[in-house]
């Protein structure tokens, strides 16, 4: 499970990519705005009004475990995850330092409003097998 920024559209797209490259329709994504994510956040005493940050649960089925990934652990878990050759390309990023990764990440997180918008939320998703894949 995948708990992203519902309301920004660099997330919304990232989403967009991942649900392309997740051919074996592994990953299932939840806003972090919404009661399955705010849920999951108050049961494992994270931040629930801090959108910046990327959440990877590798087992939503475990979820009562506070087994979870953020920030740039989370995009590589996620694209582990997604198990194409492409999403594995793309984890090359774990090779980074994590440090080094997370400045880049909140840096983009702290501009991303300003480059990427809000997101439209009436936008359809592209394939309408995707929508089993969301929870609110």
């Amino acid at each position: 499970m995948l708990l992203y920024d519902g309301e920004c559209g660099l997330c919304n797209r990232t989403v967009r990519l991942l649900l392309r490259l997740d051919r074996r329709g592994a990953l299932r994504f939840a806003p972090l705005q919404g009661p399955a994510a705010q849920t999951y956040l108050r049961a494992h005493a994270l931040p629930t009004d801090d959108f910046e940050t990327l959440v990877f649960i590798p087992d939503w089925k475990q979820r009562e475990r506070p087994e979870h990934l953020l920030r740039t652990d989370g995009v590589v878990g996620a694209l582990r995850a997604c198990g194409s050759p492409a999403a594995d390309g793309l984890a090359w990023l774990r090779v980074v330092p994590r440090g080094l990764r997370d400045a880049g990440y909140r840096l983009v997180a702290r501009t991303r409003q300003r480059f990427f918008g809000k997101w439209d939320s009436t936008c359809p998703l592209p394939r309408p097998e995707w929508r089993a894949r969301f929870f609110e």
